[in-house]
């Protein structure tokens, strides 16, 4: 194999390689980004959904709440019963005070506080989980900055999920450059 040939295989290597690494795994996204946030919104009727219209979720990632179980839950519910912050009939609840929830499917989740007159004051989430096409990477256009009051939110976990691509593709580069140059 020519040098010249070796270099095109190895170039197109890496490219796959940083793909695969970089854009499949999934991730845990704290809901709003922080351990307090599920709460009645201080500002508005919609700052949890300013959050999660600010992230893009893909199948496989995760939400994560963490609240006092003594004094609230999550319900995950139809869009109807989202609308009208119905709390009787939930698709599923969780009260344990850490709710982890996989985003199994793409399209819309719709969560709701179980706490009386919680979601009628703002405590409510609208997920939307991309959908790939035909297997291919989507990549969604930014979102419209937007502003908002009090302190910065802390990052979420999902910078490590592009590290760890680097990471493993600069590991499989230093293993295929030293095929090549034996």
């Amino acid at each position: 194999m020519s040098m010249e040939s070796s270099s095109t295989v190895l170039s197109s290597s890496l490219a796959v390689l940083f793909l695969l690494f970089s854009f499949t795994q999934a991730r845990e996204f704290m809901v709003g980004g922080n351990a307090n946030s599920w709460k009645i919104p201080s500002s508005g009727n919609g700052s949890l959904n300013q959050w999660a219209e600010a992230n893009r979720f893909r199948i496989g990632d995760s939400l994560v709440w963490n609240y006092d179980s003594q004094k609230d839950s999550v319900l995950q519910v139809t869009k109807d019963a989202y609308e009208h912050c119905n709390t009787s009939d939930p698709i599923a609840a969780f009260k344990d005070g850490s709710t982890k929830v996989a985003l199994h499917r793409s399209g819309p989740f719709y969560f709701i506080s179980g706490a009386e007159g919680h979601c009628q004051k703002g405590q409510k989430l609208i997920v939307v989980v991309l959908s790939p096409r035909n297997g291919a990477i989507v990549f969604a256009p930014a979102p419209a900055p937007v502003a908002l009051e009090g302190p910065a939110v802390a990052p979420t976990s999902g910078g490590h999920s592009l590290r760890n691509g680097f990471v493993g593709a600069f590991a499989v580069l230093g293993c295929l450059f030293a095929i090549v140059l034996l």
